[in-house]
């Protein structure tokens, strides 16, 4: 594939940083790539002249992470996991593109998330941890379902320490609380209260059924708020 023509498009989009550390802003547009996501330190971009390859373009004051993540994905190697890095430029890298839709657009469209997947995602911690990886911020934004297998799509935290323990509640979540809402088109708006609550009461202290619990009683609340009217 031609890199300087990729790299000559890119030029044209601007990828910047939000302050409340949402998701980041992309500005300008070029015919030859598609945004396919956005996090909080970068943008995905499909080439659409070889849609095999997406290029993941960081905002400016997020350029440091490129090495890690690049010595991230030569720790992982080529696994069925993970996507593969094939390279790097001044601002963005090269990445393998995935099929698939994310869980989070699962339960907005009532999709089902089979059992495999959380043992996909299991495994493909323990394959990171014999790695010698730390990996971390698993969440329902980063992890890929296509024809009933899982894959993991952000590694640039994995060389942190410490245990986030999101993977392991939302594990909790899904084995306690899934089926009550398997297959049922979650609206948007409950799925970014749950998520935006839980990462204002994140600390050492949380509590994952307390955390449940309050959710329940705020639902609850809404219901008889909405039955009033």
């Amino acid at each position: 594939m031609t890199w300087d023509i990729a790299t000559e498009e890119l030029s044209k989009v601007k990828v910047t940083s939000n302050e409340e550390n949402d998701v980041v802003i992309v500005k300008g547009n070029s015919d030859k790539f598609q945004c396919i996501g956005v996090g909080t330190d970068a943008a995905v971009f499909r080439f659409v002249c070889e849609p095999r390859y997406a290029f993941k373009v960081f905002s400016d004051d997020m350029l440091g992470k490129i090495e890690i993540e690049k010595e991230v994905y030569l720790k992982l190697g080529h696994s069925g996991y993970f996507p593969v890095c094939y390279g790097s430029g001044l601002n963005f890298l090269v990445i393998s593109f995935e099929e698939g839709i994310t869980l989070y657009d699962c339960l907005l469209k009532g999709i089902h998330i089979p059992k495999q997947v959380i043992q996909d995602v299991e495994n493909a911690r323990n394959y990171a941890f014999n790695r010698g990886l730390n990996p971390r911020d698993i969440h329902l934004k980063n992890i890929l379902l296509h024809e009933g297998r899982a894959k993991i799509l952000d590694v640039s935290e994995y060389m942190k320490q410490g245990n986030d323990n999101r993977w392991e509640h939302l594990k909790e979540g899904y084995n306690e609380h899934y089926h009550l809402i398997d297959g049922k088109a979650l609206p948007h708006w409950i799925i970014e209260t749950v998520r935006k609550w839980y990462n204002k009461t994140k600390s050492d202290s949380f509590n994952y059924q307390d955390f449940v619990q309050e959710l329940a009683n705020f639902f609850k609340w809404k219901d008889r708020i909405k039955s009033i009217k």
